[in-house]
């Protein structure tokens, strides 16, 4: 759509190192001159001369980084586009989630939300939460893009059942791990995975509660975790908060059958290509689960990740946005 002889130059600034981050970042440096900027407090001296050299700056997260990135921006008369992202605009109480849980770090928050001229929601459900508990209406939806050409089904797939995530005291409530390995004593002839690293000793509990059936994979590697998906018949993301799901649409694109809590942004993804289940019932879930197994869903759900879900879709959406702002600021966007 454009290319870097546009000179819009973009600080690209994020906090995490995330698959869909670096995706973003590899995205826009296709068509603008960008300048990654990971935060942390080595580089913070640096940041109003990044900002004031930079047309956008373009934040993942409405945390305190961009909150610091954003008063820099406004000084500077820079355009800001920030992406929600889920943590940053929860408040779930229940499980202890969300930054907006704090009063200061909403303000915090809301301070960003109003000044940015962009937010960008991951989901529609990510864009209702920002109304919900901001009063912000700005918020426009470019779904997450995920890669087909690197998730895409081959060979045969057998009785085998997987979940990813990070197992943590946090991920037990919030992505259902505990439902998951409850659900598996209920189909012992069924192999059920937790794919992801132990960040704690929580895998001790899950261990003490999981059946012969269950078995802990631990961190993997992009190609052990694509041949996971392309061998699963079943995905399962049981989260009682989940802003997008992006494991759960790669695993989709492998053609495995995804059954899934009707909570967040979780329809958004699944659709009709799947199952539902209720949070936290683990034989409702085995039960959903098992009409998975029987199921023919999973090429269906591969076409609607593709369709609704492809890195050309975000790429394009984004690149016309930044061109967007270039025309909204004509006079003053490329002036050096």
């Amino acid at each position: 759509m454009t290319g870097k002889a546009s000179k819009i130059r973009i600080l690209y600034m994020y906090k995490h190192n995330r698959s869909f981050v670096k995706g973003d970042l590899n995205m826009l440096e296709k068509h603008f001159d960008v300048v990654p900027s990971y935060f942390n407090i080595g580089n913070l001296f640096f940041l109003p001369l990044f900002v004031y050299k930079s047309d956008v700056t373009f934040i993942w997260f409405a945390s305190y980084h961009a909150f610091i990135s954003t008063i820099f921006a406004k000084l500077f008369s820079k355009k800001i586009i920030v992406v929600t992202g889920g943590y940053d605009v929860a408040c779930e109480k229940e499980i202890n989630y969300g930054l907006l849980r704090n009063p200061l770090l909403k303000r915090m928050v809301k301070f960003v939300l109003k000044n940015v001229d962009k937010i960008l929601a991951v989901s529609e459900f990510n864009k209702h939460e920002i109304h919900k508990y901001l009063g912000i209406d700005k918020a426009e939806v470019i779904y997450n893009g995920i890669d087909a050409g690197k998730f895409y089904p081959q060979g045969n797939k057998g009785n085998l059942v997987i979940t990813v995530g990070f197992i943590s005291w946090e991920n037990i409530k919030r992505k259902g791990l505990e439902t998951f390995t409850k659900a598996a004593k209920y189909l012992p002839d069924t192999k059920f995975v937790v794919i992801g690293k132990a960040i704690d000793d929580s895998v001790n509990y899950l261990r003490s509660i999981a059946s012969g059936n269950v078995e802990f994979a631990g961190f993997v590697s992009h190609r052990e975790l694509l041949e996971y998906y392309q061998k699963a018949k079943v995905y399962c993301q049981f989260s009682y908060y989940e802003s997008f799901g992006i494991a759960l649409a790669e695993a989709m694109l492998c053609e495995c059958v995804p059954v899934a809590t009707e909570r967040g942004a979780l329809p958004e993804v699944v659709g009709d290509t799947g199952f539902y289940t209720k949070y936290g019932d683990e034989k409702i879930t085995a039960d959903a689960i098992e009409k998975a197994l029987h199921s023919q869903k999973g090429r269906k759900a591969r076409e609607r990740v593709k369709a609704n879900f492809s890195r050309e879709i975000r790429e394009e959406k984004l690149a016309r946005l930044i061109e967007e702002l270039r025309i909204m600021n004509t006079a003053g966007f490329i002036s050096r």
